[in-house]
């Protein structure tokens, strides 16, 4: 599947995004008045799924466009791109609403099939021989933080981590006063080919702005790693401690990642 970024200003955005979505009418007028009158704009792969199927490629990606308005705070807009079946696709769908979102996102990945959808959470099965190559070299950017449910995001990426030295009672309580947050894939993909087995692993790392002015940073792990290839996720409070636990796990596989 192929995604065009749209350049020029978020007006022009705003306006490629609608054209090319399926349910641009359901785009309130007020958000389009907010998006095009944004000062400066920002899109980012968050997830990305794809299978390999004998009649073609299926599979789904997800963009999160970001909309500096002029009073300083964010505007989220939710790009679903996806294809089902044969001929069928690629298709585009626009959210206002992360809830709205996840819903599609659970449509597209029941019809496309495989893993059930609670043992994913929500997040990237798959990515792309292109998306691996190009996260591979370093980019430096600037963090945008976005004030949206934040502490919310924290309790629920701290409530998926499987690994039992995970942060505790202390961290969850610092990050009950975050009130912005901004979420980045590091460029460190490891992965081993070898067909739809692939054993592989992704770094996310979770920046969260405190109340009091402090940062907290999550860095969670995502990997199948594991003895039965399930997709499971860690947490930890710094990147050397992510990148041990992804190492120990290849060892105790036999996997050079």
């Amino acid at each position: 599947m192929g995604h065009s970024q749209a350049g020029g200003t978020p007006a022009e955005l705003m306006d490629g995004l609608l054209a090319r979505a399926q349910n641009g009418f359901e785009i309130g007028e007020a958000v389009l008045t907010r998006a095009r009158c944004a000062l400066m704009h920002q899109s980012e792969l968050r997830s990305c799924r794809q299978c390999n199927d004998p009649s073609g490629p299926l599979g789904y990606s997800t963009y999160r466009h970001v909309f500096l308005l002029p009073d300083g705070s964010s505007l989220l807009l939710w790009e679903l791109e996806h294809s089902t079946g044969p001929g069928d696709g690629p298709h585009h769908e626009l959210y206002a609403d992360e809830d709205a979102l996840a819903l599609a996102e659970r449509r597209v990945h029941e019809r496309i099939g495989g893993t059930r959808w609670d043992e994913l959470d929500g997040l990237p099965l798959w990515l792309p021989e292109q998306l691996l190559h190009q996260a591979s070299e370093p980019v430096e950017s600037p963090r945008t933080y976005v004030a949206d449910n934040s502490a919310d995001h924290a309790r629920r990426v701290l409530r998926r981590a499987e690994n039992p030295d995970r942060p505790g009672g202390e961290t969850e309580r610092l990050l009950e006063t975050a009130f912005a947050h901004d979420i980045a894939l590091a460029p460190k993909p490891r992965r081993r080919s070898g067909g739809p087995d692939t054993t592989w692993c992704r770094f996310y790392e979770h920046a969260f702005l405190l109340a009091g002015g402090d940062e907290i940073v999550l860095w969670e792990l995502e990997h199948n790693l594991t003895h039965d290839g399930r997709l499971v996720c860690e947490v930890y409070l710094d990147e050397v401690s992510a990148e041990l636990a992804a190492d120990r796990h290849a060892r105790a596989l036999g996997v050079d990642l």
